[in-house]
């Protein structure tokens, strides 16, 4: 038996799995050490009570035969859709259609599973520097070529930089998938609407698909959009995913949403459109089973404006971490980056080698960041720190990196 080739070209680990061996590996040689953790996007405040009610009764009901839920819907309850077409899309004048809004367990699921509807040689392009799993699922499908130097030889790298405030361009020549993630993981940063508008044009113009991923628009507080359809043409280019890790905290609970428009189409045999929404059910229908009752019950109470009050008072506490670390890096002489409108502050490190920051940063001071040289060619030199720990010891954390 042949295994799949493009596991061994993949580099190393995954980035936050070797982050994890690193702390482990530190922690076993000074088991004293406390370790405060600035890397992982993991929340720390605990779910909304209207939330936690909700999964409550929904579990209540599945100890009566008359209430008790088998299988749900394979593409979600009809409560959950609708509250999120509501809130989420008419809201912000965006009309969706009930099929066009599946729910799943997670956006990094979704994100990373879209590219089964792509053909085995279609040209990915990605903003660089880019949440890791876009890449490697893509490269785990034989689509990126060869790993050298950093960089893998068929994947096009949009630069997201200091030099282009952090506003990527697209492509230059064809791609067949755009991979944009706003606001952006790793670097903290938005993009506006005019901003955002040559990517839709090229891909009416090339025939290509973006895959945009809004996992963090709960944080937006500038006048950016929070969907990729707020821009003129997208509702005819664009797979949108979301996720309520970040927005409701269920990093522990896994419940998302992907939004597939009937506009949206690739081409099929002898050229045929085919749609993407289609093809999206008949692989959920093969693949999954879909989210628990007592989750999507949870979730639907996210929208509730008592879930939403409660859910957003742990949003602003987030937020309000950001702008300490961005306003004390910045006291300290740091260059940085995001922490406005997300989660996450992107610093510019003081030596060139990203790892090299990480590694004193966890031995002197013994604070976990993220290095920007795992989100790809063009985060050398930058740290990611998120802002999800507790205010305490985030003050902590900073404290020890202005001592250091």
């Amino acid at each position: 038996m042949n295994v799949n080739p493009n596991f061994e070209k993949l580099p190393g680990s995954y980035l936050f799995a070797e982050i994890a061996r690193r702390v482990k590996e530190f922690q076993a040689a000074d088991p004293a050490a406390d370790i405060l953790k600035l890397g992982i996007g993991d929340v720390t405040r605990p779910l909304a009570p209207a939330v936690v009610d909700a999964m409550k009764r929904a579990a209540d009901e599945m100890l009566s035969a008359g209430t008790m839920r088998g299988y749900g819907p394979d593409f979600g309850y009809d409560f959950l859709v609708n509250a999120i077409i509501a809130h989420d899309y008419t809201a912000r004048g965006v009309e969706l259609e009930f099929d066009e809004v599946f729910i799943s367990d997670g956006a990094k699921t979704d994100s990373s599973a879209i590219q089964e509807l792509f053909s085995s040689d279609a040209k990915i392009a990605v903003t660089d520097p880019v949440y890791p799993v876009y890449v490697d699922s893509n490269a785990m499908a034989g689509r990126l070529g060869e790993y050298k130097d950093g960089r893998w030889t068929n994947l096009t790298y949009l630069p997201c930089n200091a030099e282009n405030n952090f506003v990527p361009e697209p492509p230059r020549g064809h791609v067949d998938v755009i991979y944009l993630c706003y606001p952006n993981n790793p670097t903290g940063t938005t993009l506006t609407k005019e901003q955002l508008k040559p990517f839709v044009d090229y891909a009416h113009r090339e025939g290509a698909v973006i895959v945009y991923d809004a996992a963090y628009k709960a944080f937006i507080r500038s006048d950016v959009p929070r969907s990729i359809y707020e821009i003129d043409g997208a509702k005819d280019v664009a797979i949108e995913c979301n996720s309520f890790s970040k927005t409701a905290g269920f990093t522990g609970m896994r419940c998302a949403y992907s939004v597939l428009p009937h506009a949206v189409k690739g081409r099929g045999g002898n050229g045929r459109p085919m749609e993407l929404n289609a093809m999206w059910k008949r692989r959920m229908g093969t693949r999954f089973n879909g989210v628990s009752f007592p989750v999507q019950r949870a979730a639907a109470a996210v929208f509730t404006p008592e879930g939403w009050a409660q859910c957003m008072e742990a949003v602003e506490y987030y937020l309000r971490n950001a702008t300490m670390i961005r306003s004390e890096l910045l006291a300290m002489g740091y260059t940085v980056f995001g922490g406005i409108d997300a989660p996450y502050v992107w610093l510019k490190t003081p030596t060139a080698d990203s790892w090299a920051f990480f590694d004193e940063l966890l031995r002197k001071a013994h604070v976990v960041g993220t290095p920007g040289a795992g989100f790809g060619p063009s985060g050398e030199g930058y740290l990611r720190l998120t802002a999800f720990n507790t205010n305490e010891k985030t003050r902590e954390a900073l404290q020890r990196i202005k001592e250091l």
